[in-house]
This record gives C-alpha cells, sequence and structure tokens, in this order.
C-alpha cells in the first residue's frame, strides 16, 4: 500500500510540475518565432510517430534503441509462402484488441512431476481472490495428491490417440505423456497447458510455474503487476557463448537466423494475444522440434530455453520485457540454479528476493560475466520478480509462518 502511494504521489508531482505556467511576452523578431514554432512541431511529430531508423532513434527517442538492431518479421530477403501466411496471422492477432472480459483472470499454470508440495501456501495465496484466477496442472509423472480445493479437479490428463489397427476397430491409446528435462516435451506441455486455459474467455494472463515455485508478494500485488501492463514477461538475452549461440544450427535458416537466436528462462508471463501467437505458430515451433535439441549436430539445444525467447525476439521484440518474473539463483555456475533449504528460509531472505530492482543474465563459455539491467514496469523502476525457485519441500513450514508478514510489507 505505501508502495502503492509512493507511485500515485510520483504520478501527481508530475502532472504538477508539467503544468503550464504563465510567462511574460517577449518581442522577437518573426523570423525566430517561425523558426522555433518549426522545432516546436517537428519534436511532437517525432514524439507521435517514433522513428523507423536507429539514427533517428537515438537522436529522438528515449526508449530501447537496440530494438532497431532485433530482426524483423519483414525481412529484406523474400519469404516463402509459409513465412508470409505466418506473419501475416501474427500481424493480425498483435493489431487486434484484445477480448475485454468483465472478470480477466490470471490463468497459473503448473508444470510439476507430482504432487505439489507447496499447495499449502499457494493455497492461502489464492484465497479470498476466487474469481480472478484460475488454475491448470499437467503432471508429468504421476497422478498428484491434491490437499487444496483450488487444485482439485484442475488435472490436464494425459493425451489420448486412436489408433487404427488392421481389420479391427479403433482402439483408444494412452500414450506415455511423460515430459523429459531437455526434450522438446517440454515445449510440447507449455503449449499444451496455453491452449487449456486459453478456453476459458477470462484469461488474459498466462503464468507458468513449476513445483518448486513459491508466491514472493500477495495476490493483489501480483494481480496488478500482470493485469495493469501491456506486456509479455519472457526471459530473453544474447549469449555468445557454447550454451547460447553455440547451440544454434544452421538448418534452421533461412526462417531463423543465427543473429535472431535468443536464450531464457522457460518460466514465463504471458498476455493472451502472445498466447494465442503461440497457438497459431507452426513454422517456427516446427524448425526447434527438428534442430533444437540434444545430441544434434554434436551439441545439446534445449527448446525450452531457446524456442519462445527466439520466436518473440522476431516476432514482437517490443511486446516482451526481456526478463522473467520467477527469480532463481544462477551465481554458483552450475548446470542447475541454487536449491533452497529450510535453513536459508528467513524473514530477511524473503524480503531481500521481493525487492531485487535489477535482473542479472549470466553468459556461458571461459569468460562467464552477468549481464544486469533495471527491471522497468510501465517505464518506470519497480521490483523484478513475483515468484521464486527453487525450493525444496523442506522449506514449506517457515514459508507459511512467515507468509502473511513478508507479502504485506
Amino acid at each position: 500500500m505505501k508502495a502503492t502511494r509512493a507511485w500515485q504521489r510520483r504520478i501527481k508531482d508530475i502532472l504538477l510540475m508539467s503544468g503550464s505556467r504563465q510567462r511574460s511576452r517577449l518581442k522577437r523578431p518573426v523570423w525566430i518565432i517561425v523558426l522555433v514554432t518549426f522545432v516546436i512541431i517537428f519534436l511532437i511529430t517525432a514524439f507521435l510517430y517514433p522513428p523507423t531508423t536507429s539514427a533517428a532513434c537515438y537522436i529522438f527517442s528515449s526508449r530501447d534503441c537496440t530494438l532497431f538492431n532485433e530482426p524483423s518479421i519483414f525481412t529484406a530477403r523474400e519469404l516463402s509462402d509459409e513465412e508470409t501466411r505466418s506473419h501475416v496471422v501474427f500481424r493480425e492477432i498483435l493489431n487486434t484488441p484484445p477480448i475485454q472480459s468483465k472478470n480477466p483472470k490470471i490463468a497459473f499454470l503448473f508444470l510439476t512431476p507430482g504432487t505439489l508440495h507447496f499447495e499449502p501456501l499457494w493455497d492461502k495465496f489464492f484465497r479470498g481472490h476466487e474469481d480472478r484466477f484460475s488454475v491448470y496442472v499437467h503432471a508429468s509423472r504421476e497422478k498428484p495428491v491434491h490437499t487444496s480445493h483450488y487444485f482439485i479437479g484442475r488435472d490436464i490428463h494425459r493425451e489420448t490417440v486412436l489408433k487404427r489397427k488392421e481389420g479391427k476397430k479403433k482402439k483408444k491409446l494412452s500414450k506415455d505423456g511423460r515430459v523429459v528435462w531437455g526434450k522438446f516435451s517440454m515445449v510440447d506441455i507449455e503449449r499444451r497447458l496455453l491452449a487449456r486455459s486459453l478456453l476459458d474467455p477470462d484469461n488474459q494472463q498466462f503464468v507458468l510455474l513449476s513445483d518448486s515455485c513459491v508466491p514472493l508478494h500477495n495476490f493483489d500485488y501480483v494481480y496488478n503487476y500482470l493485469m495493469l501492463t501491456n506486456v509479455s514477461f519472457i526471459d530473453c538475452f544474447v549469449d555468445l557463448g557454447p550454451h547460447g549461440t553455440g547451440r544454434y544450427s544452421e538448418r534452421m535458416m533461412p526462417e531463423v537466423e543465427k543473429n535472431a537466436f535468443r536464450k531464457g528462462s522457460q518460466w514465463f508471463s504471458m498476455k493472451r494475444q502472445h498466447a494465442i501467437i503461440v497457438m497459431a505458430d507452426n513454422l517456427y515451433y516446427k524448425k526447434f522440434k527438428n534442430y533444437c535439441k540434444p545430441h544434434m549436430d554434436g551439441r545439446n539445444c534445449y527448446s525450452d530455453e531457446h524456442y519462445l525467447p527466439t520466436f518473440f525476439n522476431m516476432i514482437d521484440p517490443s511486446g516482451v520485457a526481456n526478463r522473467s518474473v520467477t527469480y532463481v539463483d544462477w551465481s554458483e555456475g552450475k548446470w542447475h540454479p541454487k536449491a533452497f533449504r529450510a535453513q536459508d528460509i528467513t524473514f530477511e531472505f524473503l524480503k531481500n528476493l521481493m525487492f531485487i530492482e535489477e535482473s542479472i543474465h549470466f553468459t556461458s563459455g571461459p569468460q562467464r560475466r552477468g549481464i544486469s539491467g533495471p527491471c522497468l514496469w510501465n517505464s518506470m523502476k519497480r521490483p523484478c520478480y513475483l515468484f521464486a525457485r527453487k525450493f525444496y519441500p523442506e522449506t514449506l513450514h517457515r514459508l507459511m509462518i512467515h507468509f502473511s508478514n513478508y507479502t504485506t510489507i
């Protein structure tokens, strides 16, 4: 509440400062008046109609001019018929106003191997906000045992297929349905969760979470953070090392060029328009399914770390924040991020995670380095993270103790 009042005061101050003030008239030659008028009109035009070249951007615009160096859906080369069809669909979706809902909700998409150990914590987080969220759970290994009524009946069951056998009737067979780390099945399940949740027209934001994720703020804060901005929080950065661009395969050409290849965390928050675009994509989906996988051309490519970052970098680079709202600690430089134990969970620890205002990406290779930048929300510096991972199940008791305290700061 304090933070909210501070933003309101800041906006009010800006409006007051920008108000017109009476100035005394000064006599000047007519040519000076004409020149000043021309300059003012020129600057207003440059502001209202964003520059379309990088040079003009750096002179007249305060936004991130590196976007002009990003690939565009319109390229100099001639597009194939399939590319043209895809880009027409993407552009139409982006230019179509989103569905206006009287009851906009956040869809929480849980990707878990089995039972969600933090259901009691999420129950506490959701309580009292039943009309502003929906829950979808995909368990890859075993059927979850739910302890919260918010999760009961929200499982997405394993896919079934119909197969015709010679001389026999069609028979329903269950696929394995398991999600394997590093395999393309991770992307398939993400798309499946999005597809199921898009069936509800009230779902306007879509958050992908793992079984080790916990909320860092109360529900109202998370809801306003996501609903009151028009970007998707999809992690995306350039890693020129062996675990970034080094995973790129030239077999993705010409649709996916090497300079467009990006890396990022799979844990996203996505607006409805972008979720629909992911459902509409078949061209880039097939490229990553066929050419970004383990043991491909002597390298290991993991599509869940590259497909969405690269896809949105190409299709709508200005529509994503290039960061995730889910905190994870990669500072140890290992294959997996740092996992937190019960002894790590203190009020101060959780408070520090809540107020991190800079995101950091670590590049791969011998000269591993961290690339940091401020977290902006509607052009204002704000805390980066709404959720955090990876927490061991043993941390639940301490998280429950501290939840009411650290989420009301």
